[in-house]
């Protein structure tokens, strides 16, 4: 898989502060990027250098293989976190303006936006002023914008933002089949649950270091620890756990069932197999749980920062 954006040690200083310190990532062709980090991190520095809204101090940007130049920002498709429509004006005349800025002609850009807001379920708001929008309802309005002239790369800076349960799954689901239709996408997101829904790789900035980059999926593995969550119906369970403490490193797990079993995080070794576990458990009594814990986006994020 070949890379569409690649950052080559961008540093970025704001006076004596230092926003982003070498900063290195590549971002494949087809994938969603999640670019993660604690506020003041230096994503967001990160964000508008790719978008040529500041420029580096050192490092390179290459997009598609070719060094980042002012004609790039058609294919480039940015939302910010901070919204930026005109609330005075009207919501289509808006639109139309905004895309044509993006170097659509018009008469595309009102096709195109006709039939976002028939997918989206908005076309009677094509008259309304921003204004009268509720957030949510802006929000969308702004997503169609960043998407409209079908770029290259689109970067989302906290897109569910504003949005209810209905509205951020519709928002989702837009951006799983932008990305299925050939679209890559950098989404920078608080919400760890939005990461494990939708990203295939991710980098972890922290005072303005990268301090951590890859495929999701490698990156769990490398932070399982050989860990089973069990539960366990027993006819007596301080026998059991004091059997299971003897052969295995042990502690109480918290989850929840409708039964009252044994439960219990087994930890194993290196030369200690699942299935050898699992054939243990049944002679201790009935396996009512058994799952290994794969660490989420969260747990990582907090043990990476907490670590570094």
């Amino acid at each position: 898989m070949s890379n569409l954006l690649e950052t080559h040690s961008v540093s970025k200083k704001f006076g004596d502060f230092t926003a982003l310190n070498n900063a290195s990532i590549t971002v494949p062709e087809g994938s969603i990027f999640g670019l993660l980090g604690p506020n003041g991190a230096g994503k967001t520095t990160l964000i508008r250098i790719i978008n040529q809204i500041t420029m580096p101090d050192t490092g390179h940007v290459l997009l598609d293989g070719q060094p980042l130049q002012p004609h790039h920002i058609k294919d480039i498709g940015y939302l910010p976190e901070e919204r930026g429509l005109y609330k005075s004006m009207k919501v289509g005349e808006q639109a139309l303006y905004l895309a044509q800025l993006k170097g659509m002609q018009k008469a595309e850009a009102k096709k195109r936006l006709l039939q976002w807001f028939e997918r989206l379920e908005i076309g009677d708001w094509w008259n309304k002023k921003i204004q009268e929008l509720s957030k949510g309802m802006a929000q969308k309005i702004q997503f169609v914008v960043t998407v409209l002239h079908e770029p290259k790369l689109l970067i989302f800076d906290e897109p569910f933002s504003g949005f209810d349960p209905i509205n951020a799954n519709i928002i989702k689901d837009e951006i799983l089949r932008l990305k299925n239709e050939g679209a890559t996408v950098i989404f920078s997101t608080h919400r760890m649950e939005s990461v494990e829904e939708l990203c295939d790789h991710i980098a972890l900035i922290n005072k303005s270091n990268k301090i951590l980059e890859g495929k999701l999926t490698d990156i769990k593995r490398q932070y399982k620890t050989n860990t089973y969550e069990v539960g366990l119906n027993a006819n007596n369970h301080n026998i059991v756990e004091q059997a299971l403490a003897d052969k295995f490193s042990i502690s109480k797990a918290h989850f929840k069932t409708i039964g009252d079993e044994l439960k219990l995080n087994i930890k194993l070794s290196k030369e200690e197999s699942a299935n050898n576990l699992l054939q243990y458990l049944t002679t201790q009594g009935q396996v009512s749980h058994f799952v290994e814990l794969i660490p989420s986006a969260n747990d990582i994020f907090i043990q990476t920062i907490k670590n570094n």
